[in-house]
């Protein structure tokens, strides 16, 4: 076969200008060649098939094979910080946050399961757990279908003030606790739709978990 090359013109009085020229084959030695192939390029060639093969099939194995997140395992206990702590339910996935004991507390903490998540967020706040639950309804803009308000009282005789709605993309339940000293603490609970009966005793036993920390 020929390749083309463009930029070379042809001798004046040759008629037309093409541009064109003509390279000849360049032919490899009987020694290096296998079913009419080069055979020093089968190495390379195969690295990047090896390579391409591990990007598209090794690496999602690997992720399936490997926990992504930390399963909650019996006697874990959430750090809320402050002293403050919740037990989350066994089974669970940690996806973020922190246990007691193991490294400094975070006011973001989510926890999921195939149908549902729990996300505990703490925030500065002095005023009650009322007017905080206030506050996150109005920066949400309150979707989908309120019921009426409520409240929650766990073990420790702190008492919170529940707010559950339901819209299209599924049941929401938030809990808001006024913590020790400046800190308000938010539960969200977020389930598909009409499943949230399926954990409401999974939810219930965390919220009872929470104790308010030092300070209250």
């Amino acid at each position: 076969m020929y390749s083309l090359r463009f930029g070379v013109p042809e001798p004046a009085g040759c008629g037309q200008v093409t541009g064109v020229t003509i390279e000849q084959p360049q032919w490899v030695a009987v020694e290096h060649r296998f079913l009419g192939l080069d055979r020093r390029t089968f190495r390379p060639a195969l690295i990047a098939f090896a390579i391409a093969v591990v990007l598209a099939y090794g690496l999602p194995a690997l992720n399936a094979a490997i926990p992504w997140h930390n399963e909650i395992k019996a006697g874990d206990v959430l750090d809320l910080g402050d002293g403050a702590t919740a037990v989350p339910p066994v089974g669970w996935q940690l996806e973020n946050g922190t246990l007691t004991g193991a490294a400094p507390a975070s006011l973001q903490i989510d926890l999921a399961t195939g149908g549902a998540t729990i996300a505990l967020r703490g925030a500065s706040f002095t005023s009650t757990a009322d007017a905080f639950l206030d506050q996150v309804l109005r920066s949400q803009g309150s979707p989908g279908v309120n019921a009426a308000r409520g409240t929650v009282t766990t073990a420790g005789g702190l008492v919170g003030v529940a707010q559950s709605s339901s819209a299209p993309g599924g049941d929401v339940l938030q809990v808001a606790f006024k913590m020790s000293g400046r800190v308000a603490l938010l539960v969200r609970v977020r389930t598909a739709p009409g499943q949230f009966e399926r954990y409401q005793d999974t939810v219930g036993a965390l919220l009872r978990s929470i104790t308010p920390g030092a300070g209250r």
